[in-house]
């Protein structure tokens, strides 16, 4: 779940329990006036009209009682024996109301809620030895929550809602940021500083991530200087030392194998420039295809067997040196551990382009894939042989995290190895 949504939920189910909480306690404490209310007035009309029967004219009670029958909704009849009573419900207002009732009139008022199958809040009383039975509207005794109540709530609700979701987001929208400008340190772009804005936690989060990808990149440079020092301070040694070993007249073959082990070194400093380098070449629309054929012509003026498969491949924004580094590193493992001949093949996808470099050697024992990727990793029982840095894999690996894409080590079908370069376009 993301944070967006979990901020969401947490605040959303807060705001519903405050509400649900407030109307509780709304309820709670309007139950004790309303009690009060109600039972006064139950009392009131009993009194009343007990008042008006014992002072009416008898031939004139029974108008008397059409009259409040009509007019206040009072109905009053004689208790008799053959009568059917339903007791309240359990209900703590209505508890309340006849607990009330019964300290005003007498604990011998009895209460029901129906009567010989008509609903109502009946109450009893006495006039002198004889027992009446008065029933009041239900509706004065029920909770009736008005509609505009239910409207007004449920808009506050969604305006409260649509508040903790501004609120949800504002506070996951500096680490969406965050996570952007992670995912894009990690495939080796340029880093874009994050705005220091916001709470003071963003702020010192986002303040230490700039001040870290400012390290890193700091230390990127100085690592390519130091590298290209290097470079400058052992190659040129190393060519002094070829020139007087082909000026020594020593034996043809001892000269020939240490002229080729200045060789190898001289290639193992290569590969440290290359990866020293970075991928810091600025991308530029151009033509792979063109780059494979002018790679394949390469291979074949050193009088390799190396071919090339190219599909139509629209031309789209790559570092031109570093796939061709890339690519020329896989067909230099692929002839240096499987020998020829070498096929490459290229073409584009929906959204991405795929370049396969394919040999029939020893392949790549199961699950020393992705462990091969990692820089200064050499895999000696099967492709690695005494020569090499370690290195050729993770320049490629760089070089497809820094297009989008990635690099897979996948054995081919009939035996062999299948390295495949996805470029994002």
């Amino acid at each position: 779940m993301t944070l967006f949504a979990r901020s969401f939920l947490l605040i959303a189910l807060l705001i519903v329990a405050a509400v649900l909480a407030s109307f509780q306690m709304y309820r709670v404490y309007e139950l004790e006036p309303r009690s009060r209310e109600l039972a006064q007035q139950a009392v009131s009309a009993v009194n009343l009209t007990r008042a008006a029967l014992v002072s009416a004219d008898p031939f004139r009670r029974r108008q008397l009682l059409i009259d409040l029958n009509e007019s206040e909704g009072l109905r009053v009849f004689p208790s008799t024996s053959s009568e059917k009573l339903e007791p309240l419900p359990d209900d703590p207002l209505l508890e309340r109301v006849a607990q009330k009732i019964r300290a005003a009139l007498g604990r011998e008022t009895r209460f029901a809620l129906a009567r010989d199958g008509e609903q109502g809040f009946w109450v009893s009383f006495f006039i002198d030895v004889d027992e009446y039975w008065i029933m009041l509207p239900r509706e004065r005794f029920q909770f009736v929550l008005p509609l505009q109540w239910l409207g007004w709530g449920a808009g506050l609700l969604a305006i409260a809602l649509a508040g903790a979701g501004f609120i949800a987001s504002w506070l996951s929208r500096p680490l969406r940021a965050l996570t952007r400008a992670a995912g894009r340190l990690g495939r080796g772009e340029a880093h874009e500083p994050l705005p220091e804005i916001g709470a003071r936690e963003l702020r010192a989060l986002a303040l230490a991530f700039n001040r870290m990808a400012s390290d890193l990149a700091s230390m990127e440079r100085e690592r390519a200087m130091v590298l290209a020092g290097i470079s400058h301070d052992l190659r040129t040694p190393l060519s002094r030392l070829r020139l007087a070993l082909e000026m020594s007249g020593a034996d043809d073959a001892a000269t020939q194998a240490m002229i080729a082990d200045i060789d190898e070194i001289d290639a193992v400093i290569g590969q440290f420039l290359d990866y020293a380098r970075g991928e810091n070449e600025a991308k530029a629309a151009s033509d792979l295809n063109a780059l494979l054929v002018d790679l394949t012509g390469h291979y074949a003026r050193l009088g390799r067997k190396v071919s090339l498969d190219d599909q139509p491949i629209p031309e789209f924004a790559f570092a031109r040196m570093a796939v061709r580094r890339a690519v020329a590193n896989l067909v230099d493992n692929a002839l240096r551990y499987a020998g020829e001949p070498v096929e490459i093949a290229s073409w584009s996808g929906k959204d991405k382009v795929i370049i396969e470099v394919k040999d029939r050697g020893p392949g790549i024992p199961e699950g020393e894939a992705e462990r091969l990727k990692r820089p200064f990793t050499r895999l000696e029982a099967a492709r690695s042989g005494p020569g090499g840095s370690g290195l050729g894999l993770a320049i490629v690996e760089r070089v497809a995290r820094g297009h989008g894409g990635r690099l897979d080590l996948l054995p081919r079908e009939g035996g062999g190895l299948l390295a495949r370069l996805s470029l994002g376009l």
